[in-house]
């Protein structure tokens, strides 16, 4: 093995891992209300599509749609598993399956399964999504559930990044 080829093993690890973080990062973004984290992930011109939930054409509608979703559901939790990620170059498509617990104001709990269908472009060596489209699987209200231990309680709580500029 060559120092060339070598250099592209190390690129592809380093492409993989960046990928897998930006996907770990979006879960967490969501679950946390990290505004800044959320931002962080993607390019100015990215798009999301979450259908039932509401679609973003650019990097702003992304955030103003996150923000609308959780004052919707203030307590989400988004698992993420399988992720079947193709690289070439500075581009890369991938799938990630999905199992989420959110606490719709309305709904109640439901539990939210499907398949994420990722688009992601290196630029200036940072990988990030450009697009990320979710095929849902089944939505599924969980009647009369409710946790029996920790600290997080499922009632409407409105983070104070929710907060409009004028009720601060």
């Amino acid at each position: 093995m060559n120092i060339d080829e070598l250099s592209a093993r190390l690129d592809a690890l380093e492409s993989r891992a960046a990928i897998e973080s930006l996907i770990s990062a979006y879960a967490n973004a969501f679950d946390r209300i990290d505004v800044s984290l959320l931002s962080a992930i993607w390019h100015e011109e990215s798009t999301l599509d979450l259908p039932g939930f509401g679609q973003a054409g650019n990097c702003d509608e992304i955030l103003l749609m996150a923000q609308n979703s959780w004052r919707q559901m203030p307590h989400m939790h988004h698992w993420m598993a399988n992720p079947l990620i193709d690289i070439k170059g500075d581009s890369a498509v991938g799938t990630v399956a999905a199992n989420c617990l959110f606490h719709d104001i309305e709904k109640g709990p439901v539990q939210v399964s499907g398949l994420y269908h990722d688009r992601f472009e290196r630029r200036d060596g940072k990988w990030a999504f450009l697009s990320r489209r979710f095929e849902l699987h089944f939505l599924t209200p969980l009647k009369d559930w409710e946790p029996l231990a920790g600290e997080e309680k499922f009632a409407p709580v409105e983070h104070q990044s929710l907060r409009k500029p004028s009720e601060s």
